[in-house]
């Protein structure tokens, strides 16, 4: 059973900058496939990033590429989520997720692909 915890949540004012963690219990975070989401109040989950098992291949939503950064440390078996140039858009629960078999990369940005879940962690980004 893989379980997953994000932290490193909180308020920042618009441009700033937050760093988001998942830590990962259960198995390697090598052998996972891992994504980010986030829901904002009234709205569905949406990708938001991932990061592919065994390779360094990540991937990111057209809302937050070029700004948004996810990364792995295997031996902290911890995923990261770099977030730079803070938009007010961005507030929302941030969800880590995590799948242990293959996925392509279409399917990586699906929530339904994922077999196991973090509770979230709130990112509001004041204006």
């Amino acid at each position: 059973q893989v379980q997953l915890a994000e932290s490193g949540g909180g308020l920042v004012q618009t441009g700033g900058s937050l760093r988001l963690s998942c830590a990962t219990s259960g198995q390697s975070i090598y052998s996972l496939n891992m994504g980010w989401f986030r829901q904002s109040p009234g709205k569905e989950r949406e990708f938001v990033a991932s990061i592919s098992w065994y390779t360094p291949n990540t991937y990111y939503s057209d809302a937050v590429g070029g700004r948004f950064t996810t990364s792995r440390d295997n031996a902290k078996n911890t995923m990261y989520l770099q977030m730079n140039s803070l938009k007010p858009d961005d507030t929302a629960v941030y969800y880590c997720a995590a799948h242990p078999s293959g996925l392509t990369p279409e399917n990586m940005r699906l929530v339904s692909m994922y077999r196991y879940w973090g509770q979230g962690t709130q990112v509001t980004v004041s204006s």
